[in-house]
């Protein structure tokens, strides 16, 4: 069994785990979330996937990239749920990426959304 074959989950730096494990589950909607030893939670996701949150307060918010990305079905409803619960999507207007009112931008056959948790990750909704 080679890599290509192995599960794969984003780890992400967070400053500060209470605030973090707080916008992860009440905004996010996220739960069933199980302590690792590296001080983390680790929530499950669709698919058998998961996301992990680790305390690392040096490289928290650092990557200047998306650092996580769900994949879904309806792009604009999940961004209104989260909206609702407090959730601030990034807006764009660039010559290559631009977002609508709620921070959705079309590519190609695809629809994103980012938005960024405390620490300044910035994560994405995709929907294919």
């Amino acid at each position: 069994m080679g890599l290509q074959d192995a599960k794969v989950e984003p780890a992400v730096p967070v400053s500060d785990i209470a605030k973090a494990r707080e916008f992860y589950e009440t905004k996010l909607g996220l739960s069933g979330g199980r302590q690792i030893f590296d001080g983390g939670i680790t929530y499950p996701c669709g698919g058998g996937r998961e996301i992990h949150i680790y305390p690392s307060p040096a490289s928290a918010g650092k990557s200047g990239s998306t650092v996580a990305a769900w994949e879904v079905l309806d792009l604009e409803k999940i961004v209104d749920e989260l909206t609702a619960n407090g959730v601030s999507f990034e807006h764009y207007d660039t010559d290559r990426l631009k977002t609508n009112e709620k921070g959705i931008a079309e590519l190609g056959e695809e629809r994103v959304a980012w938005f960024k948790d405390p620490d300044g990750n910035t994560h994405g909704i995709v929907q294919l």
